[in-house]
């Protein structure tokens, strides 16, 4: 079985677009799917897909969140280094059950998780 697609309300959806491509490397899904201020369609590496639309009262409950999974603890301090340099405010990775995670609030209203398993 294949994950075909998450969709996920948002407060603000450029800030989330921004974020997933810059940081995380998703791209557009093309084939004339929208982009723009109220809804867009990304894709990952495996073809999977992420909608995002424009919603007023994102309430998501506490343990929600969506995790990216990296190959090795230092892509995550790597990517923990991009976003703090780019203005997000974030708690520094730590090591937790065999792995290495962070976690953080973002621009959209959901958190999101970066990790990598120590091996």
């Amino acid at each position: 079985m294949k994950l075909n697609h998450i969709n996920l309300g948002v407060t603000d959806v450029p800030a989330t677009v921004e974020l997933f491509q810059t940081y995380f490397g998703l791209r557009p899904a093309g084939d004339g799917m929208p982009m723009d201020e109220r809804m867009a369609f990304l894709c990952d590496d495996n073809d999977s897909l992420i909608s995002v639309f424009k919603a007023k009262d994102v309430a998501y409950p506490r343990v929600f969140h969506i995790g990216f999974l990296q190959d090795t603890p230092e892509q995550v301090r790597a990517i923990y280094q991009q976003l703090t340099d780019g203005g997000y405010t974030i708690t520094p990775p730590s090591e937790n059950h065999g792995r290495l995670t962070f976690y953080f609030n973002t621009p959209g209203g959901f958190v999101l998780e970066v990790e990598s398993f120590f091996r």
